[in-house]
């Protein structure tokens, strides 16, 4: 099973997101998605998951939740927008994540691509994709495609958008 991850889209989809996405299974998208458009589009490619992030109105906070908490092929998530990282996390984050850690965990809302392993949180996999949108400081949109078997994950392919074609 193959998982395409994005966050921070803000709005706009990047042209090349389509040729990355085709092929996956679902499409996860950590927050700041920035319209419902936006996900009607990615939905034209794939099942979509998604949490709203803090510039997110009442369109997508309605539909999606702040947190989500889900199985795919046997391997446990939770993907939020705003939560730090290892070893700096926000909003009693490390409390949560320490009382029942998933699998993978999911966040956006930095912009900054960061995929590691967690020792101390059961070697839970953290993975933010970075920004795949315009806005931000980013200098290089990302997405994540997260490939899944033998009910673990074993490979994240990172994508840099502005370099495909």
């Amino acid at each position: 099973m193959k998982l395409g991850i994005l966050s921070d889209t803000h709005g706009w989809l990047h042209p090349n997101s389509y040729r990355y996405l085709q092929d996956v299974d679902l499409i996860l998208h950590a927050g700041d998605v920035g319209s419902i458009d936006l996900i009607d589009e990615l939905k034209a490619i794939a099942p979509v998951r998604a949490v709203w992030g803090n510039v997110d109105g009442w369109d997508l906070r309605h539909p999606y939740p702040e947190h989500d908490r889900f199985e795919v092929a046997g391997v446990r998530f939770w993907m939020t927008h705003i939560a730090g990282r290892p070893g700096r996390w926000q909003r009693g984050m490390g409390k949560q994540l320490a009382d029942d850690p998933p699998d993978v965990f999911v966040c956006g809302h930095s912009h900054i691509l960061q995929i590691e392993r967690v020792p101390d949180l059961n070697g839970m996999l953290f993975l933010n994709p970075g920004a795949a949108g315009r806005q931000g400081f980013q200098q290089v949109k990302t997405l994540v495609r997260l490939h899944l078997a033998d009910r673990r994950p074993q490979q994240a392919e990172v994508v840099h958008l502005d370099e495909g074609g």
